[in-house]
C-alpha cells in the first residue's frame, strides 16, 4: 500500500502515516523501480494500534516503548498497565483541578457583572483581575 492508500485503511490523514514513519513506529520497505515507500499488513496493525493507544491517552515515546517490546517478543501488557494506572491518577488531578478552575471561574464571573469596567490608569491594567481575590474573599468570608 501507498501512504494514501495506508491512511484510508486506518481512517487517518496522509500526514498521520507520514508522521509516525518518521517517529519509526511504521517501517515501510522502499519500491526499486520509483522509491515509494511501500506499506503492508502489519504497517496497517501497527498503525491502528498507535491511534488507539493515542486515544488512550500515551504518549508517543510510550507507543514507541510498547512496540518495541512487542517487536522483541516481550509483553507489553504489564508495563501498559502500570503507564495507564498512573496516566489515570494524573486524569483524576487534571479534572479536580479544572474543577476547582470552573468554580473560581464561575463565581469571578459572578462577581464581575456587578464591578464597573475601568480605565488602565498606570496603577491598574483591569481592575476585574486586580480585585477579584478582594471580592471572592469577601464572598467567601459571608458564606
Amino acid at each position: 500500500m501507498k501512504v494514501k492508500e495506508l491512511a484510508t485503511s486506518a481512517g487517518v490523514n496522509p500526514d498521520t502515516v507520514r508522521f509516525y514513519t518518521r517517529e519509526g513506529l511504521l517501517k515501510p520497505s522502499r519500491n526499486p523501480d520509483n522509491n515509494y515507500q511501500h506499506y503492508d499488513a502489519e504497517d496497517l496493525r501497527r498503525l491502528r494500534f498507535a491511534r488507539k493507544a493515542r486515544q488512550l491517552g500515551f504518549s508517543l515515546p510510550e507507543v514507541r516503548q510498547i512496540l518495541d517490546q512487542a517487536d522483541d517478543h516481550h509483553s507489553p501488557c504489564p508495563m501498559v498497565r502500570d503507564v495507564f494506572q498512573q496516566r489515570l491518577e494524573e486524569v483524576e488531578r487534571e479534572i479536580v483541578e479544572l474543577q476547582q478552575l470552573h468554580k473560581r471561574m464561575r463565581t469571578a464571573l459572578d462577581t464581575w457583572q456587578d464591578m464597573p469596567d475601568g480605565t488602565p490608569d498606570g496603577h491598574t491594567i483591569c481592575r476585574l483581575i486586580e480585585h477579584w481575590d478582594d471580592s471572592n474573599s469577601k464572598m467567601q468570608a459571608e458564606e
